[in-house]
């Protein structure tokens, strides 16, 4: 994360304590004893824990909820890690309904380091309570299958391991589950108890979807050390008509800027419907309880506006990717449907941000009535000469007033790129043959 992005990150002073603040943000979907928890949070500095393991080159917008519950621990004095899945990785979380398929050694290792880059970038690793990441691969991967299954395995139960929703649901599929996947609970339980030993941590965070292997530590840290620990499972984020939040036409919306742009990245937020909006700026800006009460107000008086929608898809793209890239993609924003200069705009971010229109080529010269109709934008050149007659084209947010006008050298942004707009919102790109 960009130090600007720390340095201004707080948790909210009007809250009487972090527990109280997490419930209200919606980040508590499961926990251990509530009491005990809100007790231990509130009672002096510990060690906390979440694991991401290297399934895909990128973290996405579910690991980013785990990522701030850690770094709003943080801000309340605890210390954070972040464990990076060097071994888990290897073996795979059990999906509901098939096998993983098993990477080579070799990509996990890539994905491991592509990973824990993108966790040091959410947490302070200076001060008294200076986070870490770690690779459990480490602690694993001298251990031999002897020493495994007679100090860890010897402590688990096959009863209580087959009543794990990830394990009965595959039980109970055609696939089945392999003892591969069946065991990926003893490892994480083992991370935990790894990470209590040597580094005092109490506390694990992840999705209310790995309660299964969260307890799984909590239980293995009773039977071996007779201490009690804790967990905090968050919600899975949905959106309010059911759909799986984080999805975009079954693509997941990446925190590597390489896989989803940071135009893509604020499109994504500024497209929150009405519904949302107001959660998603409680489980993902450090804005106080005043200012997200301040934006629901203004969404109620003043819907059309989009207040709410636009201070979200800032805040996240900036505690994401800094604040020039979410300045960029604001003016690309605006400025594509005529309320700011594309020629301003930086050649990446203009180029993401025609990706999804509908486009044609061309080069100077052309008659832009025949790009119209090209393009889309009319249904042919006489419509095209028709819609220019009447005052409705645009070529870069400029008013088109010759029926006969050509594509100029000059119209070419960056030399490549023309944006093409009949009427307020229809939009299309050229793109330089």
């Amino acid at each position: 994360m960009p130090s600007t992005a720390l340095a201004r990150q707080h948790n909210d002073p009007g809250f009487p304590s972090l527990w109280e603040e997490l419930r209200w943000r919606g980040l508590v979907q499961v926990s251990t004893d509530e009491e005990a928890l809100a007790a231990v949070l509130a009672s002096g500095s510990i060690t906390a824990y979440c694991g991401f393991d290297p399934t895909a080159p990128s973290l996405h917008l579910g690991n980013l909820l785990q990522l701030l519950v850690l770094r709003r621990l943080q801000l309340a004095g605890h210390r954070p890690l972040g464990l990076v899945g060097g071994s888990t990785g290897l073996i795979g979380d059990p999906r509901p309904t098939a096998e993983r398929v098993l990477q080579s050694k070799e990509q996990v290792a890539d994905r491991v380091r592509l990973i824990a880059d993108q966790v040091a970038r959410f947490l302070d690793f200076d001060g008294e309570v200076a986070a870490e990441v770690v690779n459990n691969l480490d602690w694993t991967e001298g251990l031999s299958a002897i020493d495994f299954l007679r100090d860890v395995g010897k402590h688990y139960r096959i009863g209580t391991m087959l009543k794990k929703d990830a394990v009965s649901t595959r039980l109970n599929s055609e696939a089945g589950i392999s003892y591969t996947e069946f065991s990926y609970q003893i490892l994480q339980g083992y991370d935990f108890l790894e990470l209590f030993r040597s580094r005092g941590c109490v506390l694990q965070t992840g999705g209310s979807d790995q309660w299964g292997n969260l307890t799984s530590g909590i239980d293995l840290i009773h039977r071996v050390e007779g201490k009690a620990v804790h967990a905090i499972g968050t919600p899975l984020i949905t959106n309010s008509d059911g759909t799986k939040f984080g999805k975009s036409e079954g693509n997941a919306i990446w925190l590597d800027a390489v896989l989803t742009s940071p135009y893509a990245f604020f499109q994504f937020w500024l497209n929150t419907t009405d519904d949302d909006v107001v959660d998603r700026l409680k489980a993902y800006t450090f804005l106080t309880r005043a200012e997200i009460d301040e934006l629901d107000l203004a969404q109620t008086d003043r819907p059309g506006l989009r207040e709410a929608q636009r201070r979200l898809a800032w805040e996240v793209t900036a505690l994401v990717h800094g604040d020039p890239a979410a300045d960029a993609a604001r003016d690309a924003s605006a400025a594509l449907f005529g309320t700011g200069e594309l020629g301003a705009i930086d050649a990446g971010t203009l180029e993401a941000a025609i990706t999804e229109l509908p486009r044609t080529h061309g080069e100077p010269g052309d008659r832009l009535d025949a790009l119209l109709a090209a393009s889309g934008l009319a249904k042919s050149n006489g419509d095209a000469r028709r819609a220019i007659a009447q005052g409705g084209v645009y070529v870069n947010n400029r008013r088109v007033e010759d029926a006969d006008a050509v594509l100029g050298e000059p119209d070419l942004l960056h030399g490549r790129f023309v944006v093409l707009r009949r009427g307020k919102r229809t939009l299309a790109a050229l793109v330089r043959a």
